[in-house]
């Protein structure tokens, strides 16, 4: 027997579609595409926040991010997270985009009250396959599935909880994609730690997977990992 839908759980998903809709042609579908990212834009949801939903009027004009779980319905949104997508922040006043973004007196991202730390793209976690790759963020575990490599997101080095660990055990590898920084190497050796399958795989320093994918395509991270 189903129990009777949660208003919060409906609601969740219901704002989530209602930022999905108001992506195309907004400043976030411009983001999305200068990070190389456009063609995943539908399957994972992204969203931007024309109208936000009581409680999210802070929330205003950012890049909507929903973590999306295979349960589908009404617990097909986790939580949504926000990112700033500001011209001011991204781009220098002649209009090109900055290569270090400049996010002043905010965050660059923002959750919601009360929510803890989740992964994101769990449905790498049910398909078929001998690895899996383990990403610091959103839009690196986006770019590795370009490269067919099913790939969770972690919001935060310090956004790891033990009670991820058993998801990951039972792979062949689990591809660490470390950002070229020292919380990028705290990440990697916090994972060896817990997870005795884990592969490193570094980019460089101030490098991460979504810049070496968009400058150096998906074919190349599959052969970084050894995977061709």
């Amino acid at each position: 027997m189903l129990l009777k839908s949660s208003p919060q759980a409906v609601s969740m998903v219901e704002i989530a579609q209602s930022y999905s809709k108001s992506y195309q042609g907004s400043p976030a579908e411009q983001y999305i595409n200068h990070r190389g990212l456009g063609s995943l834009a539908t399957p994972l949801g992204f969203g931007y926040v024309a109208a936000p939903a009581t409680g999210h009027e802070k929330h205003l004009g950012r890049l909507a991010i929903p973590y999306i779980r295979p349960a589908g319905g009404e617990f097909a949104v986790a939580t949504i997270r926000f990112r700033c997508i500001s011209e001011t922040c991204l781009k220098h006043p002649d209009g090109s985009w900055r290569n270090e973004e400049l996010h002043e007196g905010h965050g660059k991202y923002q959750s919601l009250p009360g929510s803890k730390p989740l992964l994101y793209n769990t449905r790498a976690l049910i398909r078929p396959s001998r690895y899996i790759g383990l990403s610091e963020g959103e839009f690196d575990a986006a770019s590795a599935e370009l490269a067919d490599i099913p790939t969770v997101g972690v919001p935060g080095v310090s956004g790891w909880r033990d009670h991820f660990d058993p998801a990951f055990l039972g792979y062949e590898a689990v591809f660490a994609f470390t950002d070229g920084d020292e919380p990028g190497e705290k990440f990697v050796h916090m994972l060896a730690e817990r997870l005795p399958n884990i592969v490193p795989i570094e980019f460089g320093k101030k490098a991460d997977v979504n810049q070496f994918v968009n400058k150096h395509g998906p074919k190349a991270l599959r052969e970084k990992c050894g995977l061709e």
